[in-house]
């Protein structure tokens, strides 16, 4: 097993690639080697900027021998092929979500996964900061009973108007649902586990949406996936889940409440690691904010995590797993969105271990 702080790489020198660099810099139990992108001047100016020694191609950081963490931000309908190269390149991935455009190319991803004795993580890892960890620990505490009933709503008019290139928002693997759903999606199936049955209503506004900044603004662009959904969710033996994922609202909302046979609670936005947490009994007449405890250290603690656990030899919580049933989730709520018929989820996954109480990123914990 080798020793001392893991090696990372990221492919995709996009507009996130900055927080990632940024954060992951700042953990002194992993080391940022490269950046890769297809256009090899914007990784290396992303390089640059950021003190990373490597720049190029995807094959010129695959061929680093002290890289184990690819850190996979293509656009979606890249996700697949590339988590593929590089497991075959002997690396760990951990992917932006989703984790694929479909079942069968995530099926790929996890089969080459176990066959090469490698791991796979995924994004989201908001679950990991301390707004939705505190969450955890006030659900387990009984704070509000038992769990009955989940509302959780996402509702803006989209990203054109503030993303210079929007386009892939709006194509397979975007939209309200496979944007901004695995940050929910995923947030819930943590707190309340496995989902074992979905449906849906879906609809699409508009056919075209316009570019609203930057030096494309203006540009008209086709939209080809639904950009309002409503979705049932059945967690076996707990709660029932009704969610909207919309690109089609003027009124913004961002919110997760858990009602209880004792009380509910009102959690932090899903998109965010840290608060507030709010709560109320069954007979108080107005919410109180819990204090929370954890990490706020933003995107690339799922990174950590993983780095950590293949140190440790220990399962790490933004896993493959979880990832993949989040996109059959998402996958069959976008099929039922026709027929409104529920639709049998085949996966599960593990509740993934609350982070220890003393879990620092900042920490230095892989012997060197």
């Amino acid at each position: 097993m080798s020793n001392g702080p893991v090696g990372v790489a990221l492919v995709g020198a996009g507009v996130i690639s900055g927080q990632y660099l940024r954060n992951l810099n700042a953990f002194p139990d992993v080391r940022v080697l490269g950046v890769a992108d297809l256009d090899a001047d914007r990784a290396a100016a992303v390089a640059r900027e950021h003190d990373v020694p490597v720049s190029g191609p995807l094959g010129s950081v695959l061929a680093l021998p002290e890289v184990e963490i690819v850190v996979n931000l293509t656009v979606p309908s890249a996700h697949a092929a590339v988590a593929l190269e590089c497991l075959r390149a002997g690396k760990h991935v951990y992917g932006e979500k989703p984790l694929a455009l479909d079942m069968d190319e995530a099926a790929k991803v996890v089969a080459e996964a176990a066959n090469l004795g490698l791991r796979v993580g995924g994004a989201p890892d908001t679950f990991l900061g301390a707004g939705l960890q505190s969450t955890g620990r006030a659900l387990r505490s009984g704070l509000i009973g038992t769990p009955v009933a989940v509302t959780a709503a996402t509702q803006s008019l989209g990203p054109e108007s503030w993303h210079p290139n929007p386009e892939f928002f709006y194509q397979p693997g975007g939209g309200p649902l496979f944007d901004l759903g695995p940050y929910y999606l995923t947030a819930l199936v943590s707190l309340l586990g496995p989902v074992i049955q979905v449906a849906a209503g879906t609809r699409r506004a508009r056919e075209h949406r316009v570019v609203g900044s930057g030096p494309k603004a203006g540009e008209i662009f086709p939209v080809d996936v639904p950009t309002h959904v409503n979705a049932l969710l059945d967690f076996p033996g707990t709660a029932t889940a009704a969610a909207t994922f919309s690109f089609d609202s003027p009124v913004n909302r961002r919110m997760i409440e858990i009602i209880g046979t004792e009380g509910a609670l009102s959690l932090p936005d899903p998109n965010t690691f840290d608060g507030p947490l709010l709560a109320r009994g069954a007979h108080d007449k107005d919410w109180r904010e819990l204090p929370l405890s954890g990490t706020t250290a933003s995107r690339g603690i799922g990174v950590l995590d993983m780095a950590r656990s293949i140190r440790a030899a220990t399962p790490h919580r933004a896993s493959g797993e979880l990832a993949y049933h989040v996109l059959e989730l998402m996958t069959a709520i976008e099929e039922s969105g026709g027929s409104s018929e529920f639709r049998g989820i085949a996966s599960t996954t593990a509740t993934p271990e609350p982070l220890p109480d003393d879990w620092d990123p900042y920490a230095l914990t892989i012997a060197t």
